[in-house]
């Protein structure tokens, strides 16, 4: 049995799997509220005493850079420790990868029919492929071919300097310096980052708020609420701000296909892409995403899709463990 975990800083998910057949069976799968606990440990140890059984492999997708089995979670008040972690379930070893890592090891075990493409594209699309997730921070990966199969590799890119294409932009970057600093592609591609696209708008006068969606803003999670008012229609500074959201996701996601050269693919993934598909079927996410220059042609080529599949960090993360947990 393999004990799989994608833990983020909003959820903390874990599950049983069980190698079938050349496949990974589900067997059992469990939520906690990452918040709420003091460390992972806890939660992986309440998971493990209650279903009784213990696994031959472990391994867990964190959100956060992982150097030499240990990471401090960028956005828990967290440090996980391999070892330690390993002596707490009982296992000689486990491993800590990073979340979108995970996510990476995922996407070779998805179906067709775990995948949305957002353009068509003619000839081979063999080689490298990019994965990019926006949740609660900014995750990123990639994929290297070798000629015959991919290697998985984890990168912090989604903590590189927000590059601004367009006045708005450059208006957007210079409000979030005085309120941050450095302003990292993380403060906008988020959860939290649509909330800083949407108050950039509200407070330099691009639309005015409602008081009723601002009492709504304060009453439940303001980015699925600015979200939510955006897709449905019912708000014109919300749709603004994700539409500029929206912009600078298909900038970017172009900016990590050029830089691993993913001509096998780039897979939009992570809690964000899957809910706000439809927005990003339209025309706005893939115009920005082909606003390359002179690598215009290069990125017409790469087949762009958003994962569907909610389990594929988990998925990837057990594939991980029956590569690596048993060696």
């Amino acid at each position: 049995m393999i004990l799989a975990g994608d833990i983020g800083g909003t959820n903390a998910r874990l599950a049983y799997f069980q190698p079938q057949n050349g496949h990974l069976r589900l067997v059992s799968e469990q939520t906690f509220p990452s918040r709420e606990h003091s460390e992972l440990g806890e939660i992986v140890s309440q998971f493990v005493d209650a279903s009784g059984t213990r696994p031959e492999a472990a391994c867990f997708g964190i959100a956060g850079p992982v150097r030499n089995g240990r990471v401090e979670t960028s956005n828990l008040p967290w440090v996980i420790e391999q070892s330690r972690l390993a002596k707490q379930i009982h296992l000689p070893s486990t491993l800590l990868i990073n979340d979108l890592e995970a996510s990476a090891w995922g996407i070779g075990a998805l179906e067709n029919s775990d995948l949305v493409p957002l353009n068509r594209v003619s000839g081979p699309t063999v080689g490298n492929q990019g994965v990019i997730a926006p949740g609660t921070g900014l995750g990123e990966a990639g994929l290297f071919w070798d000629g015959k199969r991919h290697h998985v590799f984890a990168c912090e890119g989604g903590h590189t300097d927000f590059g601004p294409q367009g006045d708005l932009q450059i208006e957007l970057i210079r409000f979030l310096q005085a309120r941050f600093g450095h302003v990292s592609y993380e403060r906008v591609l988020s959860g939290p980052g649509l909330v800083h696209v949407y108050e950039f708008l509200r407070d330099t006068g691009d639309g005015k708020e409602s008081p009723e969606f601002a009492a709504a803003l304060k009453k439940g999670d303001p980015a699925a609420v600015i979200s939510r008012a955006a897709l449905d229609g019912v708000d014109p500074l919300a749709e603004k701000a994700l539409d500029l959201w929206i912009a600078v996701y298909g900038a970017e996601a172009a900016n990590l296909a050029l830089k691993v050269m993913a001509t096998g693919g780039i897979f939009l993934a992570g809690g964000i892409s899957p809910k706000i598909l439809a927005k990003l079927k339209g025309p706005l996410f893939m115009q920005s995403f082909l606003e390359k220059g002179r690598m215009r042609p290069l990125v017409e080529s790469m087949p762009v899709h958003v994962v569907i599949n909610e389990k594929a960090g988990l998925l990837g993360a057990a594939r991980c463990a029956s590569v690596r947990g048993k060696s």
